[in-house]
């Protein structure tokens, strides 16, 4: 991805190098938004092949024992009253960004799974294996210029899988990551806790710790034109009176942001947060997305 704020100047020179002159490491993406302003592209609605769960320790199991089930409170009783501090930090355990996972969980599920596949093995040729938020950073590439990225593709037996590359300023800005960010951090995962039950019909118990290890991951197909992809994100839960059963229709994505009082507010959450949000859930075909308005105090005051 280009650097944002790159000189006309230096774009030109950089056109006009002979070909094989050209660096080949690290080629460059071009994201100017005029370039991708044409037809939206063909793209299957995603079919759940399977799943996945991440446990406490961050240990890979087979199954759905990290699920989690939708249950907001009545909607005609008194509004949510969410603290969001509470907990913090001390029923808080993070996981360890230190530790580059890469793609080793989805491929763990690849492995298992093979032989099951629609088509049988052969299917993987050809097709891209990767994971949602690899493929959401693509989507908004065009839209978003604060934030670059680097991808590492690697193509065996004729499948491509992407993983990402930290890059220096990733890491520099995730170390220095201020306080204030990191509560915030911790705010999103506890509202999940408040709004999540263990068992369908069951209540939420916020009381408990907040631990990031935790990740129930669906592993999705689709196809974007020609192209086969395989997929697996994380989600938040299930909604049990969602009027299909089906993953990954009844899936909800659940996100926090602060309120908003002005216009000004409002176009800068569309512009950028609600950008992400969309894209986040549009590539998995997750149909709803349910967001708590927090105070400057850190309570949630209203759901939309």
């Amino acid at each position: 991805m280009e650097p944002r704020g790159t000189k006309r100047k230096a774009e030109k020179t950089e056109v006009e190098k002979p070909l094989h002159k050209l660096p080949r490491a690290v080629p460059l993406l071009r994201t100017q938004p005029s370039l991708y302003s044409g037809p939206f592209p063909f793209y299957r609605r995603p079919s759940e092949l399977g799943c996945f769960s991440l446990d406490a320790q961050r240990q890979y199991h087979g199954d759905a024992r990290a699920l989690r089930y939708y249950s907001p409170p009545p909607i005609n009783g008194p509004g949510p009253d969410f603290d969001l501090r509470d907990g913090y930090p001390d029923r808080y355990q993070p996981r360890d960004e230190e530790v580059q996972e890469r793609l080793d969980h989805l491929l763990r599920w690849v492995l298992e799974h093979r032989n099951q596949l629609e088509g049988g093995p052969g299917w993987l040729a050809g097709a891209t294996v990767t994971w949602r938020g690899h493929l959401t950073k693509l989507l908004t590439t065009p839209y978003e210029r604060q934030e670059g990225w680097q991808l590492a593709a690697s193509r065996f037996q004729g499948t491509l899988y992407l993983s990402e590359v930290e890059t220096p300023a990733a890491r520099a800005q995730r170390l220095a990551r201020p306080p204030l960010l990191r509560e915030l951090m911790y705010m999103g995962y506890k509202f999940e806790q408040y709004m999540c039950a263990d068992k369908p019909g069951g209540s939420p118990d916020p009381s408990g710790e907040v631990n990031t290890n935790v990740a129930y991951c669906s592993v999705l197909r689709s196809r974007l034109g020609n192209h086969p992809l395989l997929f697996s994100g994380e989600v938040d839960c299930l909604n049990p009176q969602a009027p299909c059963t089906q993953p990954p229709s009844c899936y909800v994505e659940l996100k926090t942001s602060k309120e908003m009082h002005s216009p000004g507010q409002w176009r800068s959450f569309y512009r950028h947060k609600l950008l992400k949000w969309w894209a986040q859930s549009f590539l998995p075909g997750v149909p709803h997305v349910v967001a708590g308005f927090r105070n400057p105090e850190g309570f949630v005051c209203s759901l939309k």
